[in-house]
């Protein structure tokens, strides 16, 4: 019976109850009062009765004095079946991804199927096929294609599996990922700064690291960088020159791309924007091997451990690197999923969060680094 039918029968306090209980998106999910009021938009006597009802009835337990979560019995549903298919495993950042979306998926009792995309094309289409074969009740896809984007959305859609697309949109599925002008402004805005403060705000050359293939959307990053630089050197950005290279996200790539881009010119104090830690990376290896590291300061996309461990080191031109903390995609993706499985309210789009981490504030957002051992990647 559908909720307009027959509305003299529907008891309000039942449906109170039930809005109260999906309030707890996830199984182990703790709130508070104050959570509960916000996510269900009712005052915070009626919370407080419904929830100190639903106690009394086991569906609720209380677990500290201002935190509740759903009882065992609440947990019971149908396990759930996601495909992941996984951009690549050769990189620190994904294989974060791929390890926390394990453990969430654990944590949840959600079957998961992994797979490789291997950063081809082909591959993810093939992936595609084999998530629809096996009938999951939702993918998550990452792949960085964006000419791919729509064959593989077309499956999935013909299939009716719904889907979350990481980082590069798909038509028709929940985006999940980085908010991309918003991370290269942070990126800008800090290069900018650092030039004012070590070159008195002047440069000779903007040099940004893009990976074509992965489409206008992330290409947003090298954007936001350029803005941002625009936004704080003003004047010095008037008549600087700006130097494009595709490095295809990869660190070989951008050595090899840098390499040659420094045996053409000679210009000092370049303020070099990557898509991400692996071309930083690679911009890093190439000024180095120049004996230019003095010359130029470079910020890359991703904070990973090895970028991490990068920026430790005393003369290195790497400053900085956008953090998009991969160790808590798991437990979002795995959360956004299950909304979108029963049939919870869920935005079109969610965005990590982001934060620019320097040598000077990395032990305070990874404080336990000291316990890792540095491993190239994307």
């Amino acid at each position: 019976m559908s909720k307009t039918t027959r509305p003299s029968y529907v008891i309000q306090s039942v449906v109170h109850a039930s809005e109260v209980l999906r309030a707890f998106r996830s199984r182990g999910e703790t709130l508070r009062l104050r959570d509960i009021v916000e996510r269900t938009g009712f005052n915070k006597g009626l919370c407080f009765r419904l929830l100190h009802t639903l106690r009394y009835c086991g569906l609720v337990e209380k677990i500290d004095e201002t935190r509740y979560r759903l009882s065992a019995e609440m947990h019971r549903r149908k396990r759930y079946r996601i495909g992941y298919a996984a951009l690549g495993n050769d990189s620190s950042f994904q294989r974060t991804v791929q390890e926390s979306l394990v453990f969430a998926a654990q944590n949840e009792d959600v079957e998961l199927i992994v797979l490789d995309n291997r950063r081809s094309a082909k591959t993810a289409l093939r992936n595609a096929d084999y998530l629809i074969r096996e009938k999951v009740d939702l993918a998550i896809e990452f792949q960085i294609d964006e000419g791919a984007a729509p064959a593989i959305a077309a499956r999935y859609v013909q299939a009716g599996i719904p889907f979350i697309a990481v980082h590069v949109p798909h038509p028709g599925a929940t985006y999940y990922g980085a908010n991309n002008y918003q991370a290269g402004l942070l990126a800008g805005h800090y290069l900018g700064r650092w030039a004012r403060s070590r070159w008195g705000g002047q440069v000779d050359e903007v040099l940004l690291i893009e990976a074509a293939r992965a489409g206008t959307l992330v290409q947003g990053r090298l954007d936001g960088v350029l803005a941002g630089l625009r936004e704080t050197l003003r004047d010095a950005m008037a008549n600087c020159p700006v130097v494009t290279l595709d490095g295809d996200g990869e660190f070989n790539r951008s050595l090899e791309r840098v390499r040659a881009h420094l045996r053409r010119t000679d210009r000092r104090r370049v303020l070099v924007g990557a898509m991400n830690d692996s071309s930083a990376l690679g911009a890093t290896r190439a000024f180095q091997e120049a004996g230019r590291a003095a010359t130029c300061a470079i910020v890359g996309q991703n904070a990973e451990p090895d970028a991490r461990a990068e920026l430790r080191q005393p003369r290195t031109p790497l400053i900085g690197s956008v953090a998009y903390f991969p160790e808590r995609y798991g437990e979002e993706l795995i959360a956004l999923a299950l909304d979108l499985l029963e049939g919870r309210p869920t935005p079109p789009a969610k965005f990590v969060r982001h934060q620019v981490i320097t040598a000077a504030n990395l032990h305070h957002y990874y404080p336990n680094d000291v316990l890792l051992s540095p491993a190239m990647g994307l």
